[in-house]
């Protein structure tokens, strides 16, 4: 495998990142984000790269000074189980440390990965009613999920 690189996108990365998620956003895996929410959001992605193809992405969206959340982790399925989604994770819950970030919480459906990580298992109850409102209703699966609701301490 070709060498993998991190970096923050830029604003024309958009449209690849887009078509990265696209199946997964269909299959309701993934939220749906318009063009111009990735965009105001863009500072809070990292893509991982090879050869200036991204491979795959993930967010750490800031809910309040105590909380952010990873969100959109993807990773072009060729590339899966080669520790590129790890890195991915582990990268964004520095930054989450660097800002002082006590803890970060990642809805998934995929428990086994984010336990390897340090994250444990929280009662859905205790997720913040703003995600539940400014995210959660937009999921085609809302209000039955089976995502599991994972946090991790990080300061």
């Amino acid at each position: 495998m070709s060498l993998v690189t991190y970096k923050k996108p830029i604003l024309t990365d958009i449209p690849a990142m887009q078509s990265l998620v696209a199946q997964y956003v269909k299959d309701g895996i993934i939220l749906p984000r318009s063009d111009d929410e990735v965009a105001t959001n863009i500072r809070s992605y990292i893509v991982a790269s090879i050869e200036e193809s991204i491979i795959g992405y993930v967010a750490l969206h800031i809910h309040s000074m105590r909380l952010a959340e990873i969100r959109s982790l993807i990773v072009k399925e060729e590339f899966q189980g080669k520790g590129i989604g790890k890195e991915l994770v582990t990268r964004a819950l520095e930054e989450g440390k660097s800002l002082a970030v006590q803890e970060i919480l990642a809805l998934t459906y995929n428990r086994e990965f984010f336990e390897k990580l340090g994250f444990h298992e929280i009662p859905k109850e205790q997720i913040p009613e703003q995600k539940i409102w400014q995210d959660c209703i937009k999921c085609k699966h809302f209000p039955i999920c089976n995502e599991v609701a994972m946090l991790k301490r990080v300061n």
